[in-house]
């Protein structure tokens, strides 16, 4: 794969929310270009639930976020970061909605529920008509509806409870309201019902994001107009997809995305100027990006049209040049993206799993997880064994969490055999099954098949059969097992062309999508705690560890297929940022030391349980130290998502009352000697965790995306504290931050003074190092030809004729290699030539010696001199 026009060298990811809108942001772009990067990274910055603090809820496509500053603010913030050398990256939203209180904000669905299926805006929302007699379950109430009764009013044609505003279905406001209820297009119910009676798609579990069927092409129209006309203007440059698993067909999606946004830019057919916008019941008809004031509205037949008849279609403008676009992919430790997706690559969860296992010692993570069972005490499946409690929890999710998703398959897979004499025979229940028992056992977020399009690949057909051969064991009788090939072949898009075919091949993986999530990041991640570092997004607790030969396999296949692909080490997502879990991971190197510590901690401060006590201290040390504002919160949302004591929807106030007791009087009470003593131990090992894992990620192939503050030491644990607005700038004269800036703006300028030793085209050479300690080093060389001056030739950078090549060099076990003895005679073959490390200003030629090259700082970036 090659780059498309415009990839940046570095992105820096700034979560906008109404305390830090777009005018902070420009305030920000004079810091963030001295740093060296290329692009700011936006989080959504459309029209979003008031108050939001991330703008994944958004409620109107048409509109720029009023609560940021406004279209104008946003061209504002451009134009600055323009005249800075910087261009901008926004994230876009394209799988939900929200569903908002009051529902009058989401324009497109307070027409359906006022209109119903006939709605020229039905076509928006993946809706199951056929449930609920025709209506669509609103799950709001608080409690069942005779017990809310008394709360609902009515009036000026609306339905209101609490925040929440209904609209009227047209002649039915003046009847008694047992008939109101009855007359209306949706059903108000309680909230529990949405487990298992809920009839949209939603955003995982989350009932607040109702699901956009993006995969129509007037939807797709109408939801991207207004970002299609800000590449057409040149104000956004690049794109990140929020969770494409989610839709219906991920690749035709980006491919239809591609198109609409070359066009746009002025680079293919179509291009992009009117902005198709819901009208009425507080929607904005179409707002011209160019004047003349021309409204596009959905007709009878829910067609967008114009009065040209350009439904969908776009007229290519000149300029423009959005091109890079990255995924929110989250891919197991072996699975590939799919070669199709016609993106720059992911927005870098693989990465960070890889660069995250380099510094975990494997042994001394058996050593950890045997005193964690010791300790804890879990059961295998509830926390004592990786693979059990993830089976255990996907079980737990497809049959509780998404019930409503599974039966919205069953009965779709009932009607598909109904429709087949030769299929009638199977039942609903062992439909069901089916379903449920294929979901559980896919070890991927979902397989990619369509009913129409092209086959499943060979890897999803055999993973899926694979599967179906374990889904069998759950019947007893072996006709009824017969039931799991129906269902593969259903999932496989291999029972037919029909509606119901495509929609259970489509669902079906959607429904594999959320289940993924929320059985492993959302619940086994918690469960399953010898060491917190390791239950990252897009990790492998089970087998977190990375060898040097790994990682520079990995490397060399993302150099060679995805150049331009992203790397992330903390986002908005992760459960720690980089530099808590460079914390946590130097436990792998003390494993006895952390067993005493944490047994002698939990003798001082009994926890309610085990399982409590380990992860709790582990949290504290993420942090450094006991804050009782940043870890209450933290611990209290993993032992809800854990879901071994209280729940979410099941909570359990007493022990969260233990919990919160015992955080204040233990790990937030603890005196700072203990923190000190602790700190003593592992700010050696954390120190070089962090520098290594920072340059790796700036240096390696992909385009490193910083979130916001981590130029600095940053620690946060999971959201909402890591989306604290950033306080951006500053100078620390000495100390682990200033060493980490330092680090960061020597690489990103270097980045940016020589993108052809980085991006399309470069070339990655591993370097491995001779001597006792060999393997705590790794090191490459990152040049733009093929040699890489390893023959003796210059390595011309064949942009500017400069000597090219820099040379990473890190620091991995340092706590081992300081117990070992220290490198020693560990020697690195550096190319030939003389190196200037940029961190320290040392000159070295190979074989360098590893002792003295990384004396004072426990990494290095050589170029050459």
């Amino acid at each position: 794969m090659t780059a498309a026009p415009g990839t940046p060298t570095a992105t820096y990811r700034l979560q906008l929310q109404p305390a830090f809108p777009f005018a902070a942001a420009e305030r920000a772009v004079p810091y963030l270009a001295s740093l060296g990067v290329s692009h700011l990274h936006l989080s959504p910055v459309l029209e979003a639930v008031p108050g939001s603090t991330h703008g994944y809820d958004v409620v109107d496509h048409s509109a720029v976020r009023a609560e940021l500053g406004g279209e104008e603010g946003l061209r504002a913030l451009a134009r600055t970061a323009r005249t800075h050398g910087l261009g901008l990256i926004v994230d876009i939203v394209p799988n939900h909605m929200a569903a908002p209180a009051p529902e009058r904000l989401n324009a497109p669905l307070w027409e359906v529920l006022r209109e119903g299926p006939e709605s020229p805006y039905a076509r928006w929302f993946d809706i199951d008509w056929r449930a609920h007699g025709g209506k669509v379950l609103l799950p709001v109430l608080g409690g069942p509806l005779g017990e809310e009764w008394d709360r609902l009013r009515v009036g000026d044609g609306t339905l209101r409870y609490y925040d929440h505003a209904f609209p009227l279905r047209p002649g039915t406001e003046g009847l008694p309201l047992a008939e109101l209820l009855d007359a209306q297009w949706y059903r108000l119910g309680w909230w529990r019902l949405a487990r298992t009676e809920l009839n949209y798609r939603r955003f995982f579990t989350i009932s607040e994001l109702i699901a956009v069927r993006v995969e129509d092409p007037e939807v797709f129209a109408a939801t991207h107009a207004t970002l299609l006309e800000l590449v057409r203007d040149g104000v956004v440059d690049g794109l990140r997809i929020d969770h494409p698993d989610g839709l219906a067909d991920p690749e035709g999606y980006l491919r239809r995305l591609d198109r609409a946004v070359r066009a746009a830019a002025g680079d293919g057919e179509g291009g992009g100027g009117r902005r198709i916008t819901p009208e009425g019941a507080g929607g904005r008809g179409i707002t011209p990006g160019g004047g003349g004031g021309r409204r596009i509205t959905p007709g009878g037949s829910g067609r967008w049209t114009a009065p040209e008849g350009d439904i969908g279609r776009w007229t290519a403008p000149e300029g423009g040049g959005a091109r890079w676009t990255v995924v929110e992919k989250i891919l197991a430790r072996d699975e590939p993206l799919p070669a199709g997706w016609p993106v720059a690559g992911t927005t870098g969860y693989d990465a960070l799993h890889h660069i995250d296992g380099l510094f975990l010692d494997p042994d001394g993570l058996e050593k950890l997880t045997a005193l964690y069972r010791a300790f804890a005490a879990p059961p295998a499946h509830l926390g004592g064994d990786w693979a059990a409690t993830v089976r255990r929890a996907a079980h737990e999710v497809v049959t509780h969490d998404l019930a409503a998703e599974v039966e919205r398959l069953t009965r779709t897979a009932s009607r598909i055999c109904a429709a087949d004499p030769r299929l009638r025979d199977h039942a609903p229940w062992a439909l069901r099954t089916a379903i449920r028992e294929l979901l559980v056992r896919l070890p991927v977020y979902r397989p990619y098949a369509s009913v129409g399009g092209p086959p499943a690949t060979d890897a999803d057909a055999v993973m899926l059969r694979s599967a179906a051969a374990d889904a069998r064991e759950a019947f007893t009788v072996a006709q009824e097992a017969q039931v799991v090939g129906v269902v593969r072949d259903a999932a496989l898009g291999g029972l037919g062309d029909g509606p119901d075919h495509r929609d259970f091949c489509a669902r079906f993986a959607q429904t594999a999508a959320a289940l993924r999530a929320k059985s492993v990041e959302d619940t086994a991640f918690y469960r399953y705690a010898p060491l917190l570092s390791a239950a990252e997004v897009g990790g492998d607790p089970g087998r977190p560890a990375v060898a040097p030969e790994e990682f520079h396999a990995f490397a060399a296949r993302r150099s060679r297929d995805w150049p331009a692909t992203g790397t992330v080490l903390s986002t908005h997502d992760t459960k720690r940022s980089a530099d808590a879990r460079a914390r946590l991971a130097a436990l792998t190197e003390c494993p006895d030391w952390w067993g005493r510590t944490v047994e002698e901690l939990t003798r001082s401060a009994p926890a309610p349980d085990p399982h409590l006590a380990w992860t709790a201290w582990q949290t504290a040390l993420a942090l450094g130290h006991g804050d009782a504002e940043r870890l209450v919160p933290a611990v209290l949302k993993a032992v809800r998502e854990a879901g071994l004591r209280t729940t979410w929807t099941e909570q359990n106030a007493a022990y969260e009352e233990e919990v919160t007791t015992f955080l204040e009087t233990g790990p937030c009470a603890a005196e700072p000697s203990v923190w000190a003593a602790i700190g003593a131990g592992l700010d050696g090992p954390a120190r070089a965790n962090a520098l290594g894992a920072a340059l790796l990620q700036l240096t390696m192939p992909g385009v490193p995306d910083l979130y916001m503050g981590t130029e600095h030491v940053y620690t946060a644990l999971v959201d909402p504290d890591n989306r604290r607005p950033p306080e951006l700038g500053g100078e620390p004269a000495d100390g682990p931050s200033a060493e980490k800036l330092l680090l960061t703006r020597a690489a990103l300028n270097l980045r940016r003074e020589r993108p052809g030793w980085f991006g399309p085209g470069s070339t990655y050479t591993p370097l491995l190092a001779s001597g006792p300690s060999a393997e705590h080093c790794v090191a490459f060389l990152r040049t733009d030809n093929g040699t890489g001056g390893m023959d003796g030739t210059n390595g011309m950078d064949d942009t500017d004729g400069a000597p090219g090549g820099a040379v990473t060099v890190i620091t991995r076990l340092s706590r081992r290699l300081a117990e070992a003895g220290g490198w020693g005679a560990t020697r690195l073959p550096l190319p030939p030539g003389r190196w200037r490390d940029l961190l320290t200003g040392r000159t070295a030629e190979g074989p360098a010696a590893l002792d003295e090259l990384l004396s004072r700082l426990p990494v290095a970036l050589l170029i050459r001199i």
